[in-house]
């Protein structure tokens, strides 16, 4: 299929890309399974109690079972005793297990949710740029003449390197390469936009 091409003095051409990729079937099921995996994996879980087998001290009973009247107890290192260990507490991070996510998983969410932003006229494709982009003011009115001003931003190498400094102070965009966005990031953001160049290099993955 051919998508619309733009060039940034705003001329149009198109470009032929993956049907695969960009007008693959919607499969919400999976995204919806893959956001859930991901969005519990990115969760920092570093909060730990001592249980009662972690908490130092002697175990000795600290009175006798019987006679004393008072309530039968083992050691001071039970939850009910001050400076004893905690019930039910977190358990840290390694008590956790990572949701596995598998490679086609990855692979057929992401060609679902770039189809549903195509779909949507979400979805755009510039050249390469030529040239580096040094000011924010420069970039910011590209932003605003093409309308991304909610926009994950998928570039090549060459064009980031060219740019990224220029994007870094505008808000609500992300810029990164084809081996660093997932699915998370494709919903999180209103538009996507691609260079010609990246766009090749998702499809390598696919073909």
């Amino acid at each position: 299929m051919k998508i619309d091409k733009h060039s940034l003095d705003g001329k149009k051409d198109s470009i032929e890309v993956l049907d695969k990729v960009f007008s693959a079937k919607i499969n919400k099921r999976l995204v919806s399974a893959v956001l859930y995996k991901t969005n519990a994996n990115y969760k920092g879980r570093h909060a730990k109690t001592k249980q009662q087998n972690e908490v130092s001290g002697p175990t000795s009973k600290i009175y006798a079972q019987k006679g004393t009247g008072n309530a039968r107890h083992a050691s001071r290192k039970a939850p009910i005793f001050v400076g004893g260990g905690v019930a039910h507490g977190p358990k840290g991070e390694l008590a956790y297990k990572k949701r596995k996510l598998n490679k086609s998983e990855k692979k057929l969410s992401i060609a679902s949710l770039l189809s549903e932003k195509n779909k949507d006229k979400n979805l755009m494709i510039f050249n390469d740029f030529s040239s580096e982009i040094k000011k924010t003011k420069e970039m910011s009115q590209i932003v605003k003449k093409f309308d991304i001003t909610n926009s994950l931003i998928i570039l090549d190498k060459s064009s980031k390197d060219k740019i990224e400094r220029s994007v870094r102070n505008i808000p609500n965009i992300k810029v990164t390469d084809v081996n660093h966005f997932s699915a998370f990031d494709v919903v999180k953001f209103k538009k996507i936009v691609f260079t010609e160049s990246s766009v090749k290099e998702l499809e390598k993955r696919y073909s």
